[in-house]
């Protein structure tokens, strides 16, 4: 997968798959009637959702491989580069996408919103497994928006494209939210693996050489995106992750507030912290007390 290809435009990436520009700034593409291809890394100036129907190689985000198979949905962002590797064979591409430039949504609820759907942000292994019923919603939803790029434009066409594609999304939300519960086995023990990696943690120094543990760096040794890392941790918890890093970060706090040796502003920096401050605010919010007071009250 050493080609890249840029697709700046959504007529960019029309031509590339053999269809026709209906609007400049969204598509609803077959991708059966694209020319048969190698596999390339491909690079995206808009939002894309595809839908493929063949397993034809190995989707690739980054440096890692999507948990892919057929009619596995995927979403990529503007800026983001994706391909698939087929390993130097050409193959035919098969199945469906949806692609919408963001001038299409500016201005509008979804374009206020859209940061919301953080599945456009998600890694690897990561990918939506759409059910038969699933999958004959968003094709569903791809007729609808593929209708009105036929129709002849008018003062609906706009509204009604947006608003159907807002529709859709929010169908893939509660698609994502059932498939952090039947997907179990793929998940299984990533919360007890995120308890043991902040355990083992602060019995390092990183903590003084790296600072609080993020959940960015938690994600990353857990081999998942930021933002996946997050939905599933508050599907398992109802927490945050940055609220169940709070947590374990006062836990720990409790137990050597009761250092004589070391002062507040000294176990804050252990913590690692920047300002002690800061970790006399977040304690007192947690604990009801100011660290003084808590050790002062458990000490006797």
């Amino acid at each position: 997968m050493d080609t890249l290809r840029r697709f700046k435009t959504i007529s960019d990436y029309n031509v590339f798959n053999n269809h026709e520009t209906l609007h400049p700034l969204v598509s609803v593409i077959d991708f059966s009637k694209a020319d048969p291809r190698r596999g390339s890394g491909m690079y995206f100036g808009f939002y894309a959702i595809l839908l493929k129907d063949v397993k034809c190689g190995d989707m690739v985000y980054g440096r890692h491989t999507y948990d892919y198979q057929e009619g596995t949905l995927v979403f990529l962002a503007p800026g983001q580069v994706a391909g698939m590797n087929s390993n130097g064979e050409i193959y035919q591409p098969k199945g469906h996408g949806l692609v919408f430039h963001a001038d299409l949504i500016y201005g509008t609820a979804l374009g206020r919103h859209i940061q919301e759907y953080t599945f456009f942000s998600y890694q690897s292994n990561e990918a939506l497994h759409l059910s038969k019923r699933e999958r004959e919603i968003v094709l569903d939803s791809f007729a609808k928006i593929h209708y009105e790029l036929e129709h002849a434009i008018d003062k609906h066409s706009k509204r009604l494209i947006v608003s159907t594609i807002e529709l859709f999304l929010n169908y893939c939300t509660r698609f994502y939210d059932r498939q952090f519960v039947t997907r179990n086995h793929v998940h299984e023990g990533i919360l007890e693996r995120f308890e043991h990696l902040l355990n083992a943690y602060y019995q390092t120094d990183k903590p003084q050489t790296i600072g609080l543990p993020s959940v960015a760096y938690c994600a990353g040794e857990l081999n998942l995106s930021a933002n996946y890392f997050g939905d599933l941790i508050k599907k398992e918890t109802g927490k945050t992750a940055q609220e169940y890093i709070q947590s374990k970060v006062i836990d720990v706090a409790k137990e050597r507030i009761f250092d004589q040796g070391k002062s507040v502003s000294q176990i804050a920096y252990d913590l690692g912290f920047k300002y002690p401050q800061h970790f006399i605010r977040l304690f007192k919010q947690r604990v009801g007390q100011s660290p003084n007071e808590y050790r002062m009250l458990h000490n006797n």
